[in-house]
């Protein structure tokens, strides 16, 4: 895996400066622009263009927080393709409530219902993105075996955004009518 924080000279954060990450971006964007290598080998093409392509993927992760919070986990080991993540039990207990409310508006649509459930889902997100917002917010500081501790939280609550991501997908699926 390419670490884009180490191309961009940066250290690894949940927070960089986006001035700087914006700065970088324009640096190599000149610097490995193809039309300046036109009159190059071939393999000296081939070698900007892919330069600019991992110029142009690390300013798209690390400019977006969503998809950086995801390389982080990754870069630091914590996702691993295919895993089996276990929720904690009373995640999923709640989980249950909100796919019962959800079925039950399949079968009994119901408008008031369904603004509840999309509140109820949204207050349950803000939780998790503040919870992940304030553990992101001291990583930088933190020293290695603390960052490992955060890591797995901030594991666990990417974990529990994606599950509600689904139930959302599913509510946009099967109540468009409403």
């Amino acid at each position: 895996m390419v670490d884009y924080f180490e191309f961009y000279e940066l250290p690894v954060s949940f927070n960089p400066d986006p001035a700087v990450v914006k700065q970088q971006f324009y640096k190599f964007s000149k610097q490995f622009h193809p039309d300046f290598y036109i009159n190059e080998s071939e393999e000296k093409q081939a070698e900007v263009l892919e330069l600019s392509t991992l110029n142009n993927k690390a300013y798209q992760v690390l400019s977006d927080p969503h998809k950086r919070l995801h390389y982080i986990l990754e870069l630091r080991g914590q996702l691993v393709e295919g895993e089996n993540y276990v929720l904690p039990q009373s995640f999923l207990m709640e989980m249950m409530d909100v796919n019962e409310s959800l079925m039950d508006l399949q079968f009994d649509p119901d408008p008031a219902r369904l603004a509840s459930l999309k509140e109820e889902i949204a207050t349950i997100e803000k939780g998790i993105a503040d919870k992940i917002l304030g553990i992101t917010a001291s990583f930088d500081t933190q020293d290695v075996s603390v960052q490992q501790q955060s890591l797995a939280a901030i594991k666990d609550l990417y974990y529990r955004n994606k599950y509600l991501m689904r139930i959302r997908e599913s509510i946009n699926k099967s109540t468009p009518s409403l």
